[in-house]
């Protein structure tokens, strides 16, 4: 166990394994890390329809924490979906309590591809809080225009950069698509351009892109070049095939 890094991922399971907890792990282990797994919901869906949702109660994602903390030294976590936002807060004081170090990577789903909605957004005083309690956060353009709907997106990023690092994912960029921006230490902006002239649409391809972020969090990479490997890694997933079903492809063997 010793020679062994550990990462966990908190996460919706999708039979299709396309995204969510299973999608985490692969990437998790393209990067070198062994994954560790809390399940917040069971999903009924395959890569292209999304039917429903089975929450998984806050007690029993708590209980599963504090067993994976007595054995194991955990230093970063990615969060995919929970159920709501005060049940994501309670999960964020959790991890805190377990680990006063901890880097938590907060991938925010607010709505499936399919139309499925997630989460209202009503109380922003509670998503300040939310930020605050979090290492970096990871939403697409649709995403982060959903989070405070009175302020426009430039209005948005610089909001909840003064809390947490921001890692925008640009895919549905209508001006510079495929363009991902980081927003760190409050005041940075770095553009992250696309290597590759197009991809191939993948399910699951934003859980890939915050995983592999949080797996180069853990390895201890510094956050932009981290940022960019990840961008690189996610390029080479969505481009593996012509499927919605990507394949995972080690960091050594992808030469990222």
């Amino acid at each position: 166990m010793k020679n062994n890094k550990y990462i966990v991922t908190i996460a919706g399971h999708d039979p299709s394994g396309g995204a969510g907890l299973t999608s985490d792990i692969k990437t998790f282990e393209a990067h070198g890390l062994h994954g560790l797994s809390v399940c917040s919901a069971i999903t009924v869906q395959n890569d292209i329809d999304f039917k429903e949702c089975i929450w998984t109660d806050t007690r029993v994602i708590i209980a599963q924490l504090e067993t994976l903390f007595e054995r194991f030294e955990i230093s970063t976590i990615k969060i995919g979906i929970i159920q709501s936002w005060e049940a994501l807060s309670e999960v964020l004081n959790k991890l805190h309590a377990l680990n006063a170090e901890i880097k938590i990577i907060l991938d925010p789903i607010i709505k499936a591809t399919a139309g499925f909605d997630f989460h209202s957004t009503e109380n922003q005083d509670l998503l300040d809080s939310i930020w605050n309690k979090c290492f970096l956060i990871t939403p697409n353009y649709e995403e982060i225009k959903l989070l405070y709907p009175e302020k426009d997106i430039n209005e948005t990023i610089e909001h909840i950069s003064e809390k947490t690092n921001v890692y925008l994912k640009g895919g549905h960029r209508t001006d510079k698509k495929g363009w991902d921006v980081l927003c760190h230490n409050r005041i940075i902006q770095t553009n992250i351009e696309p290597k590759a002239r197009r991809v191939f649409e993948k399910h699951g391809s934003g859980c890939v892109l915050s995983s592999s972020l949080a797996s180069n969090i853990a390895l201890e990479i510094e956050l932009e070049d981290g940022a960019r490997a990840s961008k690189y890694y996610t390029e080479n997933f969505l481009n593996s095939n012509e499927t919605l079903l990507g394949k995972h492809q080690s960091i050594i063997k992808a030469n990222i």
